[in-house]
């Protein structure tokens, strides 16, 4: 029988000359080992959850991916892609091979690892799966989780127990584990840190810095509704983006005040989390001598760093994030998120998801024009099928 899924139809539908996603009736994914031997090691997820990226946005806005979707199309030969890729459902049905290994039962809560790893190439061998050469991404390069039903390899699926972790949060399992890798790159005990974006990713990464032992947290961004939120997570100081210039050089407003927050020293660790030219040298530029910038922000084409001398004399290093670990930064989501102290989870829920209050979209109740409103109105929403 067919189910509910959010799709890009390239028979139906222009990449440039459209925006926004189709809902479609779509036929049920299937285990058949007779005829997809590999379908012994994959499982069939009745979707509860799906949680709404930047990069769902980018796809939706026809920004960012459309080469990628169009080219997976074309060599599987296929009509439309299912987009999404934060999901939380239950196991409905598993392969032979999945059986016979024990991880994985039909019933069992599960997130997923948003990269499907082929775990043989050079990297996957190494330990860094999460730049896996052969990688495919849910709901851009193979079918992703805005649907009831999601087929995909067991081994990127991970178990979360409900009575710990709430369905809601345990849908966001995957964005919050890309603040866990970028807080661990280095320590951050008795640190000043500064996020410079305080998107979604942002607002994990000051749970996490804090859970971490961060001292003293800045941020900085332009919209005054994600500094209000920033300050009811406990961060200590909100800087706007006032002064900037021309999306390229940083702002020496900005700077100016992390500067003056930091008693004239700079950050010790700078989290570049919007992607942007002028946020990038932002980072760069309020980081102490000696200092940590993470970068994690992305955006496509070159970038200018400004002073390139300054940013070796200075002694600075640069690390850049993709993705998790796999499954090192999901152990880590999993212990930050099960602790009650350090109050993460209630914060996620009842602040970055305001209690379910306006962020939480029945499949059923979709239309063009309310997801929109929630992508202008919300920090972070679910769907729910």
């Amino acid at each position: 029988s067919p189910v509910k899924a959010l799709i890009f139809d390239r028979t139906k539908t222009d990449w440039e000359a459209s925006r926004g996603f189709e809902l479609a009736d779509v036929p049920q994914p299937e285990l058949d080992e007779s005829s997809h031997p590999g379908d012994a090691d994959a499982v069939l997820i009745r979707v509860d959850y799906a949680g709404v990226c930047g990069s769902d946005r980018g796809i939706w806005y026809r920004q960012s991916f459309g080469d990628q979707i169009r080219t997976s199309l074309e060599a599987e030969g296929g009509a439309y892609r299912i987009i999404g890729h934060e999901c939380f459902g239950h196991v409905v049905a598993i392969g032979s091979s999945v059986a016979r290994g024990g991880r994985l039962a039909v019933g069992d809560f599960v997130s997923c690892e948003s990269h499907v790893i082929c775990g043989s190439c050079y990297q996957c061998t190494r330990g860094q799966k999460n730049v896996c050469v052969n990688e495919k991404i849910l709901g851009i390069s193979t079918q992703g989780c805005f649907a009831e039903v999601l087929k995909v390899p067991a081994h990127i699926a991970w178990k979360t127990d409900t009575s710990k972790i709430r369905p809601e949060v345990a849908a966001v399992q995957e964005p919050f584990g890309n603040a866990v890798h970028a807080a661990t790159r280095v320590p951050l005990a008795g640190k000043t840190i500064a996020v410079f974006g305080l998107g979604p990713i942002g607002l994990f990464t000051v749970l996490v810095a804090r859970a971490l032992g961060a001292e003293h947290i800045i941020g900085v961004d332009p919209n005054p509704i994600s500094r209000e939120m920033a300050l009811r997570l406990g961060i200590d100081y909100c800087i706007g983006v006032e002064g900037a210039s021309d999306g390229i050089h940083h702002s020496a407003a900005v700077v100016k005040d992390v500067l003056a927050a930091t008693d004239g020293r700079g950050a010790d660790v700078s989290f570049e989390m919007a992607g942007f030219n002028s946020s990038v040298n932002n980072a760069i530029h309020s980081t102490r001598r000696g200092g940590d910038v993470i970068l994690f922000g992305i955006k496509s084409g070159d970038f200018t760093i400004e002073n390139y001398d300054r940013l070796i004399v200075r002694g600075l290093t640069l690390h850049a994030v993709i993705g998790r670990q796999v499954f090192e930064t999901w152990e880590q989501t999993r212990a930050l998120l099960e602790q009650v102290d350090n109050k993460i989870q209630e914060n996620i829920f009842n602040v970055i998801l305001k209690g379910g209050i306006g962020t939480i979209l029945p499949i059923d109740e979709f239309t063009p024009q309310i997801f929109e409103k929630n992508m202008r109105e919300q920090v972070k929403f679910l769907i729910q099928f």
